[in-house]
């Protein structure tokens, strides 16, 4: 007996040990997590935990500390909202902003940004570029920042839609005037940190990244990329990417190549970061303008040197084409049709592809070719938002309806 509870203890804090938190919009690793899933869905598939109507918004769920924080429109406000991750009972909810000021996104139309937490605090940027500290525990408000007022920040058409970005004690945005687009906050005061460059803003989350041991914040601006080191905003490179409307799509990092695509016909891009003493650079690898590599707003995840994501814009692929590209190169490995404007993460090597219809696919990460493992129906309602991975679920929500769903192996 003592052998067999001493083996059941190791099993445990095994598996306790591949759980965590997805604090953040596409969690703290670009969207992909490390926890083991179940992959046999055709005899064991995801269990549902719970299922609860949603709200209006396209806010995603970040998840910490036993909690579900996203954005809602309710009565004409926009909203935090905090729910028990076990259960998807309402906790809390703070008022943020005025519930407009979205537009164009049709059915379920609201708030696109996707909150941050930290050292028990929620962070929340509002489309008209008010950032707020929140307590987690009850969503009172600790402290505020209106951009605008206090920067000279310049909206954008549809207005804001990135996530503000946590790293360490600072809160990253973009907003703001000549010579304090890009900024850094103290996330305990809300204090500034440091202010930078002369950018114009667009909807993509920023990344942080450590490149050649340097820890540094790279946003996607209309200028195209530009990474400051995350310290002191101390200009690294740049890298240039047309700007057509809207650029909505988060940079993507993998060891020293940098990815970026848009829509409008901008296409995708990657360069080589490379430094030579203090002198940063960053070269051009590939570039394909139009419309076949354009992530409009879905972000695609990198798995052993390959991009995984949903490519598509409009008119262009309206069915939407999940693609495996080859990082290095752009050359396209394999295509599947069908999946909307979704949105993938990875979890334990393979792929969790939302579609745009609320569902969700396992897919083999492999450049191999498509290999489909299983498929749910996940939730009912258009689906623009990104899978949270966290503690062996998977947490969702469309328009209509949020759930959970326990993927634990």
């Amino acid at each position: 007996m003592k052998t067999l509870l001493s083996l059941i203890a190791v099993v445990l804090t095994g598996s306790m040990l591949h759980a965590a938190d997805w604090p953040a919009y596409r969690g703290v690793n670009q969207g992909i997590s490390e926890e083991a899933i179940r992959t046999d869905w055709e005899n064991n598939p995801p269990k549902l935990l719970w299922k609860i109507p949603a709200r209006t918004g396209f806010s995603s769920f970040c998840v910490a500390d036993g909690k579900l924080f996203t954005q809602e429109v309710v009565d004409g406000r926009e909203v935090c909202v905090a729910l028990n991750a076990d259960t998807g009972e309402e906790l809390w909810t703070s008022d943020v902003a005025i519930g407009e000021g979205y537009h164009s996104g049709g059915e379920g139309d609201g708030p696109r940004s996707t909150p941050a937490y930290s050292d028990g605090m929620v962070f929340v940027l509002t489309p008209d570029l008010v950032l707020h500290g929140l307590d987690a525990t009850d969503g009172k408000s600790l402290w505020k920042c209106d951009l605008v007022a206090e920067y000279g920040a310049q909206n954008i058409a549809w207005n804001s839609a990135a996530s503000p970005v946590v790293d360490g004690d600072l809160v990253f945005v973009m907003g703001g005037h000549e010579g304090q687009s890009l900024l850094a906050f103290q996330k305990k005061t809300g204090e500034l940190a440091w202010k930078a460059e002369t950018e114009m803003m667009t909807h993509a989350t920023p990344v942080v990244a450590e490149i050649k041991g340097i820890r540094q914040i790279i946003f996607y601006c209309q200028s195209g990329l530009v990474s400051l080191e995350a310290e002191t905003g101390k200009l690294l490179w740049r890298f240039p990417v047309q700007y057509r409307t809207s650029t909505a799509a988060s940079p993507v990092v993998d060891g020293d190549i940098v990815y970026a695509s848009a829509g409008y016909g901008v296409g995708g891009a990657a360069c080589k970061v490379g430094c030579e003493g203090e002198e940063w650079n960053a070269e051009e690898l590939w570039r394909t303008p139009g419309k076949d590599l354009a992530n409009h707003w879905s972000t695609p995840v990198c798995v052993d040197g390959h991009l995984y994501g949903m490519y598509g814009f409009k008119e262009y692929y309206p069915d939407g084409h999940l693609k495996c590209v080859e990082l290095a190169t752009g050359k396209v490995c394999w295509e599947q049709i069908g999946f909307g404007q979704g949105n993938i993460v990875a979890a334990g090597g393979k792929l969790l592809a939302l579609a745009e219809n609320g569902e969700l696919v396992l897919v083999e990460s492999t450049p191999e070719g498509y290999k489909e493992l299983g498929r749910i129906q996940a939730v009912d309602g258009k689906c623009w938002s990104t899978p949270a991975v966290a503690n062996g679920r998977v947490y969702i929500r469309s328009v209509k309806e949020a759930a959970c769903w326990d993927v634990s192996p």
